[in-house]
């Protein structure tokens, strides 16, 4: 019988979780919530001063922090995050692959650097974190959680956003895929599918959806939240899921497309 209590498995002190777009919005959130529970964090993002900010107000609370500003679109920079936080830390037990492009078009106006741009962002840089991480994860022999975000949006588009879409009903069968050959490996792979949430990058994005959704500016602020609850997530509800699923308390959960969604997906 497994005798270990709530407090150990939740207890995150002797990890390093490296999470990606984590500057700020859903990112910044996950790094806040980790570095509570005693991670040293990893903040990569393509933004060097904004992740430095955010590492810096972490360590101000006594945990570790560290910024490493990477574009994850390029293969070497994702296993550079990684080298980085082995060489800072000296182990990788967590990848939160939480880094996303959200660009708005009509389906006909899509030219072929926009797909690319969203998918190598949103899809592929996915795949290659997570194989970079994987592998020191089986070398360290130590097993690991990688979380992937996903979005609502892999089973019901909203709509003007078909490369951000695909790519992340990618994301669910990749975490699918991946948890199926990384299991042996003790490696844990899951997917979290927000809904509508409060970030800067959603509220840049919004116009430019609502633009080809043909809505008129001055008639976003007369459109119900789409939620059960009556109010769009915050940043640290998603994150306290992504958490969760670090811990050891989501030891035997693998594979699985978990919605975090206020009830998006009921209306």
């Amino acid at each position: 019988m497994n005798t270990k209590t709530l407090t150990s498995l939740l207890n995150l002190e002797g990890k390093t979780a490296l999470i990606t777009g984590a500057a700020q919005g859903i990112g910044e959130a996950v790094a806040r919530r980790l570095a509570e529970a005693g991670a040293a964090v990893v903040i990569c993002d393509i933004n060097g001063n904004l992740a430095e900010k955010t590492a810096q107000s972490i360590r101000d609370t006594g945990a570790r922090a560290l910024a490493v500003k990477a574009d994850v679109a390029r293969v070497a920079d994702t296993q550079m995050a990684v080298d980085i936080a082995l060489n800072q830390f000296g182990t990788l037990d967590i990848l939160v692959n939480n880094a996303a492009l959200v660009a708005p078009r009509p389906v006909m106006e899509i030219d072929e650097q926009l797909w690319n741009s969203v998918l190598d962002i949103d899809l592929k840089s996915v795949f290659f974190q997570a194989q970079a991480a994987a592998r020191q994860m089986i070398a360290a022999g130590r097993g690991g959680k990688i979380i992937n975000i996903s979005s609502v949006d892999a089973v019901l588009p909203v709509g003007g956003l078909v490369p951000y879409d695909s790519a992340k009903g990618g994301v669910a069968m990749m975490t699918k895929s991946l948890a199926k050959e990384l299991g042996k490996y003790g490696i844990t792979v899951n997917a979290v599918a927000p809904g509508g949430v409060a970030t800067p990058g959603a509220n840049e994005a919004a116009p430019g959806i609502m633009a080809v959704l043909g809505i008129a500016p001055e008639a976003i602020a007369d459109i119900p939240v789409r939620s059960t609850l009556g109010r769009y997530a915050e940043p640290d509800d998603i994150a306290k899921v992504v958490y969760f699923l670090s811990t050891g308390l989501a030891d035997y959960m693998t594979g699985a497309f978990v919605t975090v969604d206020g009830g998006h997906l009921l209306i």
